[in-house]
């Protein structure tokens, strides 16, 4: 396999884990004595910090150079 594949499914898995992981901070955190109205902020902040992620996976290992 060339670097440049092995770069994207890397790039994938690390873009899954870190999803995974603050989604499921930022459901535990509504669910818990916060609630919806006090974890919304942190959800917020959530997707906010995924579309950067997802960005620079995209300008790293997608984008045409």
């Amino acid at each position: 396999m060339s670097a440049a594949v092995l770069e994207k499914i890397f790039g994938l898995i690390g873009v899954t884990l870190i999803a995974v992981f603050v989604l499921g901070l930022a459901e535990s955190i509504s669910a818990g004595a916060a609630g919806f109205w006090g974890g919304l902020p942190f959800w917020v902040i959530c997707f906010a910090v995924l579309v950067l992620v997802v960005y620079d996976f995209w300008d790293t290992c997608l984008r045409k150079k």
